[in-house]
C-alpha cells in the first residue's frame, strides 16, 4: 500500500511577532492558528510538537491494535498519551504512556506487543530521538 498525505503551513511576519496557520488535507485542521505563543508559551492554537505528539500517539495506538488483532485479541480500550520534550532547539524525548483493556491477554503478552508496536510504528521509525514506553493493563 502506498499513499501520500499533505498539510500546509502559512506564516506572515517575524518569528516572534508573526503568526501563521496550519491546514491538513482532511480539513481536520483548517487554518489552525500557529504563533510564537502557541509554540513557546500558552496561546490559542497548535504547534509542531503537539502535532508530533498527536501523530505518534495515533500511529502507535493503531499499530498496537493491528498487532493485538493478529494475535487473536480484541482490545476494548487503548489510550496512549504522547509527551514530546523540546529542549534547546531539539526534540530530546517522547514518552508514550499506554493504558489498555484487552480481555484474555496476559500482562507479559501486552507489554511485549506494545514494545513491538513502538518499534514498528512508522512515526516511531521516522523520529530520531529517545522514545520511552510505560504500559498499564487494566482488568
Amino acid at each position: 500500500m502506498k499513499f501520500t498525505r499533505k498539510a500546509n503551513a502559512n506564516w506572515k511576519g517575524t518569528g516572534m511577532e508573526g503568526k501563521g496557520t496550519i491546514s491538513t488535507q482532511s480539513t481536520t485542521l483548517d487554518k489552525a492558528q500557529l504563533s510564537f505563543k502557541t509554540r513557546f508559551a500558552e496561546g490559542v492554537g497548535t504547534n509542531p510538537e503537539e502535532l508530533i505528539a498527536a501523530a505518534h500517539s495515533g500511529c502507535f495506538t493503531m499499530q498496537l491494535s493491528f498487532l493485538l488483532s493478529e494475535a487473536g485479541f480484541t482490545p476494548e480500550d487503548l489510550n496512549t498519551e504522547a509527551k514530546v520534550t523540546f529542549e534547546d532547539g531539539t526534540i530530546t524525548l517522547i514518552q508514550l504512556e499506554l493504558t489498555g483493556k484487552v480481555p484474555g491477554i496476559s500482562k507479559d503478552q501486552f507489554n511485549e506487543t506494545a514494545q513491538k508496536a513502538k518499534e514498528i510504528c512508522p512515526i516511531s521509525k521516522l523520529l530520531n530521538t529517545v522514545i520511552t514506553l510505560s504500559v498499564t493493563l487494566m482488568s
